[in-house]
């Protein structure tokens, strides 16, 4: 009973759930490249271990950064007040200790795929915990703009890992529709949760700006998303007009949604469909490039 009690406050520390979400995008990014430059999946299986694993850990120390600096304002929010680095169930020193092993065995893990997939994942968790936990998220409305760009970097690691360079346009249609999507994901989060974080006088844009301006810089995005689908279109049609649908109809919910919604439903049917949009886009790209590369090989 212990054991497994501390199992779940170590997963609330380095964010098991942060991990999973963010390794799908890193394994689409990865099978994309594998299938682009037609590699064989068992000649770069020693990558695809390392790249993976290596991922993992350096998106938990980061999370494990996040918790440590945050626990003051982690105490004042509902949602986060009883994280063990606030309750105290968990030292801060081991936290630190296991921040620290975590991102050093990643990023060793992380080299041995490619120097340049290390690279990314320490300038991922560096652009986490400096510009956006440490300055934005404190103080300025484009705390989220500034935190997507960490949190798209597993597409570009995993692409690293396999591929000779990240200059494809397919690796930047992934990098981008990750970063242009957590506005509006992370936009319904702030509406859905606004209490809490005007409690912490933490700026987020509905706190600050409000609801109206919520909305139009939401839809901003949205369009955004939609022309981000066609950087697919050197490799592939079928993902570009996946990609396109699915944005579209991100684009037509949110458009049309207010005029029958209170604002928090509206908030909540938009955060529901983002994380639909997330699993449908980058696991269309994997079985699209596992099944490429499984018709190639025969």
């Amino acid at each position: 009973m212990k054991k497994q009690s501390q199992k779940k406050l170590w997963a609330q520390v380095v964010k098991t759930g942060i991990i999973k979400s963010n390794l799908v995008p890193m394994i689409a990014g990865l099978m994309l490249a594998l299938y682009t430059y037609q590699y064989s999946f068992i000649d770069h299986i020693g990558n695809i271990i390392f790249a993976t694993i290596g991922t993992a850990a350096v998106i938990a120390a980061a999370g494990s950064f996040n918790n440590i600096y945050d626990r003051d304002i982690d105490a004042i929010m509902a949602r986060t007040k009883i994280r063990p680095t606030v309750t105290g169930a968990i030292s801060i020193n081991k936290v630190w200790a296991a921040a620290i092993s975590l991102l050093v065995i990643g990023l060793i893990l992380l080299y041995m795929a490619s120097p340049l997939a290390a690279l990314l994942g320490f300038l991922g968790v560096f652009l986490y915990v400096v510009p956006y936990t440490m300055w934005t998220k404190r103080y300025t409305i484009w705390n989220t703009e500034v935190g997507s760009i960490s949190g798209a970097m597993p597409p570009l690691i995993g692409w690293a890992a396999v591929g000779p360079d990240i200059w494809h346009p397919a690796c930047w249609a992934l990098f981008f529709i990750m970063v242009i999507w957590q506005m509006p994901h992370f936009y319904a989060i702030a509406i859905r949760k606004k209490a809490d974080y005007a409690a912490a006088k933490i700026p987020m844009l509905p706190v600050v700006k409000g609801a109206k301006r919520t909305y139009i810089q939401t839809n901003f995005y949205l369009i955004l998303l939609v022309l981000s689908s066609f950087l697919f279109l050197p490799l592939s049609l079928g993902l570009t007009l996946v990609a396109l649908v699915l944005g579209l109809i991100w684009l037509g919910l949110s458009l049309f949604g207010t005029r029958k919604m209170e604002m928090n439903v509206w908030a909540n049917k938009m955060f529901i469909f983002s994380l639909v949009h997330m699993i449908a886009i980058f696991y269309t790209v994997i079985i699209y490039a596992a099944i490429g590369l499984f018709l190639n090989a025969y």
